[in-house]
């Protein structure tokens, strides 16, 4: 397109921008599934390992994402937490791996809620987590703790969209549906 534009600039770009563009596109999302499937990964920030919750419904729309230092009861519950607070969406289902802390958690916070954890039953989102590390991978790490959150949301966002998530750019092929929509979003800033 003719225009030189330096890495760091986009990257300055996005830690500036993608928040705005998320809480812009927040009022054309489509309601969260109430069958979710969740998983932590890890990525590593400042050479130290973060763990990153993940929650996909049963559509493959990702339903939020929580960056935390340990991967334990406290973080499982305020990423619950956060992700109930911010959808309006108090799930029916929930599939996860064995781990030990999701049983107490989901009792204390969601005691309806049926508890699955069969083996591959979570192999979706776990699948999902590659495209996550793939697009990190070539960014060889993140440097700061604000960043990979940004970053981490902001790729949540950008994949929702693409699989057509949100009431944004939905006349245009599915290879334009991106731009059309940072277009309209770009609109409402």
């Amino acid at each position: 397109r003719g225009v030189h534009v330096d890495h760091v600039t986009i990257y300055r770009w996005v830690l500036r921008f993608m928040p705005l563009l998320a809480e812009a596109a927040r009022p054309c999302r489509h309601r969260v599934g109430d069958r979710w499937q969740v998983d932590e990964t890890y990525v590593k920030v400042a050479g130290q390992w973060r763990y990153v919750y993940r929650a996909i419904d049963q559509s493959g729309q990702v339903v939020d994402v929580f960056v935390s230092t340990r991967r334990d009861v406290r973080a499982a519950r305020r990423f619950f937490q956060q992700a109930i607070s911010a959808t309006k969406v108090t799930p029916t289902e929930v599939t996860t791996d064995k781990a030990p802390i999701y049983p107490g958690v989901l009792d204390a916070l969601l005691p309806a809620v049926w508890h699955r954890s069969e083996q591959y039953e979570n192999n979706r989102v776990e699948a999902d987590h590659g495209r996550l590390k793939a697009r990190l991978r070539p960014m060889r790490g993140l440097k700061q703790e604000r960043s990979a959150k940004v970053i981490i949301a902001g790729h949540a966002l950008v994949q929702n969209v693409r699989r057509g998530h949100y009431e944004l750019a939905v006349d245009e092929p599915a290879t334009w549906r991106l731009a059309a929509a940072f277009d309209e979003l770009a609109m409402a800033i």
